[in-house]
């Protein structure tokens, strides 16, 4: 089956949106949101975040360098899978490494979206839903991005939100104006 076909199916083009961003940022809210509403919009999408890969695709893989490369190299290809068949991935992973997010891009090709969600540290510190940072200032988190951990920015994202000043809501309307215009049958780009 070309793609082609497939786009035709789907009444979309298919490819990855790659969240990007330190933690707290809001890439899973906002990447479980926009599936929402693309779905009830009647697009194929399917959002990933470490919750659902990191307890199975990847549970071998710890938070060295190495593992969150190839932690983020397996999303990357499965992502582009999703790609191939026609469905929106939405990825929600820090992926801290340029090269990493590099690797991702290669295996999505020009289906390959980079979303850079741009909140300081104080941002997603002050926000922190988990309470992830404040356990790695005490040194309970090793390896913790932002922290202990470096996050290398991306230098040419295709959309950058700054999710530390805006609402949520007003990040959903972009992404989803963002989805209609670059996954439009009749977008060329």
């Amino acid at each position: 089956m070309s793609d082609a076909e497939r786009w035709q199916r789907q009444n979309h083009k298919g490819g990855v949106l790659w969240f990007t961003g330190l933690p707290g940022s809001g890439k899973s809210t906002l990447a479980f949101e926009l599936e929402r509403r693309l779905f009830s919009a009647g697009m194929q999408v399917y959002a990933m975040d470490g919750d659902n890969l990191r307890h199975g695709l990847n549970a071998d893989l710890g938070f060295s360098p190495e593992d969150r490369s190839e932690n983020i190299r397996r999303i990357g290809e499965v992502a582009a899978l999703y790609a191939d068949s026609g469905l929106i991935a939405i990825t929600a992973f820090i992926s801290p490494y340029r090269d990493a997010r590099q690797a991702a891009r290669r295996a999505g090709g020009e289906r390959f979206h980079e979303v850079y969600l741009s909140a300081s540290v104080e941002a997603c510190e002050a926000r922190d839903p988990k309470g992830h940072y404040e356990r790695a200032r005490r040194g309970e988190i090793p390896n913790f991005t932002g922290v202990s951990a470096p996050y290398e920015a991306p230098e040419s994202a295709e959309l950058v939100l700054d999710t530390g000043t805006m609402a949520v809501d007003d990040c959903l309307d972009i992404l989803v104006g963002y989805v209609e215009r670059k996954f439009d049958l009749d977008d060329e780009g």
